[in-house]
């Protein structure tokens, strides 16, 4: 591979439509080897529809086949699928509906979990997946916190009862050969903001008990991929949130609890990060934080030449020596190794 299709490796985007057809600037990208992987959403959030990639099963596989087809390198395919108010692929289109990880913990039946879990495995395989951006494995520590608890994608404020949720809903999806994404490292289960709209310091309410989902999954094996947070934490740094965190995630995820698998960003275009750094300096920190996938969800606000422009930045700030060719290939490496587990890459 060039280095700049090595690069594209790095890069999971969101596009638009139901379909790529020939002209299709997302199937033009992938052709060109600049798209590692593509995120599908069933809401357009810039153009305030319900029209983004998501009709129903049919339509989803043939969508997918046909990106798929254009790639040289199998490509991850990832949707949010955690179930209650975060479910992209919702009953009305034609999938399986999943309580919220609130009720599943309160319920406190692992195998009641776990049925759900397959289901969705089931029904994401039959479709084209094969990473799903769960299972959610903060505490449920702040009721009032208006993205976590708000919402229910919390199973407990106990870490052992979210491990043993979490770890019903891993399983299933490796049985279905779907990899699964612990989110959000170093936990956001605290937080008084949304990391979706501007700077959420968790500073003064963060626990390292957060940490212990995470630990207790990594060391069982069963963390495929880590998505980092966007709070600041200035016990963790100082100066950057966790995302754009050399200490947090190199220090603190790979380090000292031992992580050698995926990490992936989240969605730079939130307001946490997009607020305050331009793009190719936000892309700079988090690879040189020791992200591995660099997550694009393109629909907060909407660009078709996303992928082109990430790419040429990357180039051009490893041909100044502002982030080592070696950072890519490492990265490189790790992402080709998920993809042999769960592609036929």
């Amino acid at each position: 591979m060039t280095l700049r299709q090595k690069v594209g490796q790095l890069l999971v985007v969101g596009f638009r439509g139901l379909d790529a057809g020939p002209r299709s600037p997302i199937l033009r990208d992938i052709r060109a080897g600049i798209v590692g992987g593509v995120v599908l959403f069933d809401r357009d959030l810039a153009r305030e529809s319900d029209r983004r990639n998501i009709r129903s099963p049919r339509q989803v596989r043939t969508l997918v086949a046909s990106l798929q087809e254009a790639a040289a390198v199998p490509l991850l395919v990832a949707v949010d699928q955690e179930g209650g108010a975060v479910a992209r692929l919702k009953k009305e289109h034609g999938f399986p509906e999943i309580p919220a990880a609130r009720r599943l913990g309160e319920a406190d039946d692992p195998e009641r979990t776990r049925r759900h879990a397959a289901a969705t495995a089931a029904a994401l395989a039959a479709a084209g997946f094969n990473l799903n951006l769960a299972p959610v494995v903060d505490l449920d520590v702040n009721p009032d916190n208006p993205i976590i608890g708000r919402l229910g994608r919390a199973y407990s404020s106990d870490p052992a009862a979210v491990v043993r949720h979490a770890r019903a809903v891993i399983e299933a999806h490796r049985e279905h050969e779907i990899s699964c994404c612990l989110k959000h490292f170093p936990g956001h289960g605290s937080s008084r903001g949304d990391s979706h709209l501007g700077f959420t310091n968790v500073s003064d309410t963060w626990d390292p008990l957060e940490l212990e989902p995470f630990s207790a999954l990594i060391a069982c094996g069963l963390a495929d991929v880590v998505m980092s947070a966007h709070v600041f934490n200035r016990h963790l740094d100082p100066e950057f949130p966790a995302t754009l965190s050399e200490a947090t995630i190199g220090g603190l995820l790979r380090d000292r609890l031992g992580f050698r698998g995926v990490v992936v960003t989240d969605d730079l275009d939130m307001k946490a990060v997009s607020d305050t750094y331009l793009r190719e300096r936000a892309l700079e920190l988090a690879l040189n934080a020791g992200n591995d996938i660099l997550l694009i969800a393109n629909n907060m606000t909407y660009d078709p030449r996303v992928p082109s422009r990430a790419v040429d930045a990357i180039l051009g700030l490893v041909a100044s020596g502002r982030v080592a060719r070696s950072r890519i290939d490492e990265s490189w490496r790790r992402v080709l190794e998920l993809k042999g587990k769960r592609t036929s890459a």
